[in-house]
């Protein structure tokens, strides 16, 4: 399999005309029934990414494709399904393998729509929930609708570090990059890892371990950001680079929804929902977690009086660090993946979580695009709302779990913090657009 892997990225290397059909073939193998468990399509999509960085496609290009690549392959998957049903089974492979698909009908069963937004990120899962939902007769049009959602964020979830890697290894950048990007890199996979190890193993302290772990990751970088000015010179080259008139209005959009305005107004109507609908531990969470995150990213924020980068024509006049919209908006959608990861196991918490990370890390990513934050201050922002996230939640456990809610309250809980979010957002967009100009 590795020389097979390396005759392909070798050819494409050569051949780099093909790039673009070859990702959206890989994206589409890797949601495609039985095929994507067998080809190691992970591995080939950051290699192609990197590909795409070096200078043969933009960002939005190697998305689309890997965006469509997976939609069709969840489609076809879908259709073999919905064609053979239970004769699915006879299929040699899965003859041999009858588990690949039991489990895949266990999970859909037993989370029904949720699977298929979560079992997206669950290597074994992503290509098989898709025929069992046909296999069981979904709705296509729920299916379909739930699929263009769920692609969406595993094609940005799949495809940006390597395209980012290989831009990063084209441009010109600042003398200490690597070096800075390398520790900063290890100290958060070594700290993710361990958090997720401890998750797994349902470990009592994984909270308390986890609120440690970005406290201290967040004290280090309050004393050290001044050591990592090549490093944030250097991604803001890099994102920059990407800035065109077709795409500053959608990232105006996005960072909309981590405005002050926008998270106050969700985070009250948050709060107020869960406890009008009786959800007192819920709410008494949320409004301490959203709280607790606003005044210490306020206080920090004075203390350090950090300036902005100079890309805006009109620099905003508030201090930088940390980023208020990225504290904000990762505040928001951690308490959100908790809550809706309650009463479950370890790999569907975690699953939960990155699922609420994606929207919170496009708000803070807005900001370094925008020219308004460097990237150590939306960093320094998503850890103090990660270590405050989890300190409320050990905290609030500590007498008793802190219990799922059902699926009503979530029907009504939803779709209005999502109509706030995008009605807000979109209100003052015109006065939005002229004061992020550049």
């Amino acid at each position: 399999m590795s020389q097979w892997y390396d005759q392909v990225t070798a050819w494409l290397s050569a051949n780099p005309e093909w790039l673009g059909l070859a990702i959206f073939l890989i994206a589409l193998v890797e949601c495609l029934a039985i095929a994507g468990i067998v080809v190691p399509g992970v591995a080939l999509l950051f290699a192609v990414g990197v590909m795409a960085g070096s200078g043969a496609l933009e960002l939005w290009e190697t998305l689309l494709l890997a965006y469509a690549g997976g939609l069709v392959g969840d489609m076809i998957s879908y259709g073999l399904g919905r064609r053979f049903h239970q004769n699915i089974r006879r299929l040699p492979l899965l003859r041999d393998h009858p588990e690949w698909i039991n489990s895949a009908e266990n999970y859909f069963q037993r989370y029904g729509v949720a699977s298929l937004l979560v079992g997206r990120y669950i290597g074994p899962l992503r290509p098989m929930l898709p025929m069992v939902a046909g296999m069981l007769d979904m709705p296509f049009p729920r299916f379909i609708a739930v699929s263009m959602l769920a692609a969406a964020g595993w094609a940005v979830a799949y495809l940006v570090p390597g395209w980012a890697t290989g831009a990063a290894l084209r441009l010109p950048l600042p003398e200490g990059f690597w070096a800075e990007a390398g520790v900063v890199l290890l100290t958060l996979v070594v700290m993710f890892g361990l958090i997720i190890h401890s998750t797994l193993r349902e470990k009592r302290w994984a909270n308390p371990m986890a609120a440690g772990f970005c406290l201290a990751a967040l004290g280090a970088l309050l004393i050290g950001w001044p050591h990592l000015q090549a490093l944030d010179q250097g991604l803001m080259t890099l994102v920059q680079e990407q800035r065109h008139a077709g795409l500053d209005r959608f990232m105006v959009l996005v960072t909309r929804l981590g405005d002050f305005q926008t998270q106050l107004l969700a985070g009250a109507l948050l709060g107020g929902l869960l406890l009008l609908l009786r959800q007192w531990r819920a709410a008494c969470f949320t409004v301490a977690t959203l709280v607790a995150t606003a005044l210490a990213n306020t206080g920090l924020k004075h203390l350090f009086a950090r300036a902005r980068p100079e890309v805006l024509t009109e620099p905003l006049t508030t201090f930088s660090f940390p980023s208020g919209h990225s504290s904000a908006a990762f505040a928001f959608f951690l308490v959100l993946g908790i809550l809706a990861g309650r009463g479950q196991p370890g790999r569907l918490r975690l699953t939960w979580l990155l699922l609420a990370c994606l929207p919170a890390l496009a708000i803070a990513l807005s900001r370094v695009y925008l020219g308004v934050h460097w990237p150590s201050d939306i960093l320094a922002g998503a850890l103090l709302a990660g270590g405050i996230a989890s300190a409320g939640l050990a905290l609030m456990q500590r007498a008793a779990p802190l219990t799922a809610m059902g699926a009503r309250v979530w029907v009504l809980l939803l779709p209005a913090v999502l109509a706030l979010l995008g009605g807000v957002a979109t209100w003052a967009l015109p006065d939005a657009l002229a004061r992020y100009s550049y």
